[in-house]
């Protein structure tokens, strides 16, 4: 059979003689290939790859000797050009058939300037047999000498730690490890507390990010936005949106990398943020920035909102994990009626899901685009601006 497309989950497409869909893995559009059915159901069906008949023109050589047997990339075969037609079809239908939006026929997708290299931070695990990632589909660790989506110098430190054994576990146990390297290639190693499942580190190691006008300290396991290499354009699409106004409120606001130039846009901001490490890194920027007209919230976004400790914003930004809102914190949200959301997703199923929440709420969806921060990997961001509703939702 040929392989049709790309599913959201990074499975090949195709329809077997009878009309099932069937998803392979490791295939690419336009392969033709004979498969073995693993699965069968009433609505899908999945299979293996049992011989690759035909290359399809979005074929492309894997770049990584562990492609396949690491559980971290699952598209290195498939043409750069063509992920980023995937995924920008991935984006669209998630919002066309779970949250029945209506989208112009094209909307604004910014690829990595890198389809490799790009990676500015890295979890590591450490074993008896070396250093690297989780086997595919399993627990197991998966020891790799390199890793060729990481930016050079991470690229370069570890198949340094790789080949010095620096990084030892213990008999019968396995370490972590986070890799960060900053925008002038500083490399810092942290170690993860098994006791408190986290990894470990002091104000003195935190790496630094450009954040449009201001640059922000980020310490072991704040999260940041991996794609170094976009972090520009995001930041600007964001700030863009955003506009200026009297009020804002962040949730899931991080170390500041969005907030701290929302406080230039803003009269007053107040960010909410659960990490106690975050906040930490937050509170820091803010000072070091002079930005004294920001309140920062610590705690679960839900229960923040639930207390209406914050005040009615003219903006809401949210950039929450990948499970999305829960139904709660989305009806928070509406009844604190912002004039303009603006949610920036890195799963298009949840993003779809939570914006028709909204729009029974009352809103529309005003534009959406799209950027690829994970090269190499099914997954998208994207970033959808959402306003009161004037005439037909939709």
């Amino acid at each position: 059979m040929e392989i049709q497309g790309l599913a959201g989950g990074g499975d090949g497409v195709a329809r077997m003689p009878d009309g099932l869909t069937l998803f392979v893995p490791f295939t690419a559009p336009g392969d033709r290939v004979r498969v073995r059915v693993l699965e069968r159901r009433r609505s899908f069906g999945r299979g293996e790859i049992a011989e690759l008949l035909e290359a399809g023109p979005g074929r492309s050589a894997p770049g990584c000797p562990a492609f396949g047997r690491c559980g971290g990339c699952r598209w290195q075969h498939i043409d750069y050009a063509a992920q980023v037609k995937a995924k920008r079809e991935i984006l669209g239908e998630a919002l066309v058939r779970i949250g029945g939006w209506t989208l112009p026929a094209e909307f604004p997708f910014t690829p990595s300037p890198s389809a490799y290299g790009y990676r500015t931070r890295a979890r590591l695990l450490v074993g008896q047999t070396g250093i690297g990632y989780r086997q595919a589909g399993s627990h197991a660790l998966c020891a790799v000498e390199g890793c060729p989506i990481l930016v050079p110098e991470l690229d370069a430190e570890l198949s340094r730690l790789a080949h010095s054994g620096e990084l030892r576990a213990g008999p019968k146990s396995e370490a972590e490890w986070e890799l960060v390297a900053d925008e002038e290639g500083r490399v810092r190693k942290h170690p993860m507390d098994p006791a408190q499942r986290a990894f470990s580190g002091n104000s003195s190691e935190r790496i630094e990010f450009r954040a449009g006008a201001d640059s922000i300290a980020v310490s072991a396991g704040t999260f940041v936005q991996a794609n170094r290499l976009l972090h520009g354009a995001l930041h600007q699409a964001v700030l863009e949106s955003a506009g200026q106004g009297r009020r804002a409120l962040e949730l899931h606001g991080g170390a500041g990398f969005f907030g701290l130039s929302l406080a230039r846009q803003f009269e007053t901001v107040e960010i909410v943020e659960a990490s106690p490490g975050a906040v930490a890194d937050l509170r820091a920027n803010l000072q070091r920035a002079g930005l004294g007209h920001v309140r920062v919230i610590e705690g679960d976004v839900e229960e923040v909102l639930k207390s209406r400790s914050v005040a009615r914003p003219d903006l809401v930004l949210l950039d929450p994990p990948r499970s999305g809102l829960s139904s709660a914190a989305t009806d928070e949200i509406i009844a604190l009626a912002p004039t303009r959301i603006i949610y920036l997703s890195c799963d298009p199923a949840t993003l779809a899901r939570d914006t028709a929440r909204l729009r029974d709420g009352g809103y529309s969806l005003e534009s959406i685009q799209g950027f690829d921060l994970f090269p190499q990997t099914p997954h998208v961001e994207a970033l959808a601006v959402l306003v009161p509703t004037v005439g037909p939702q939709g």
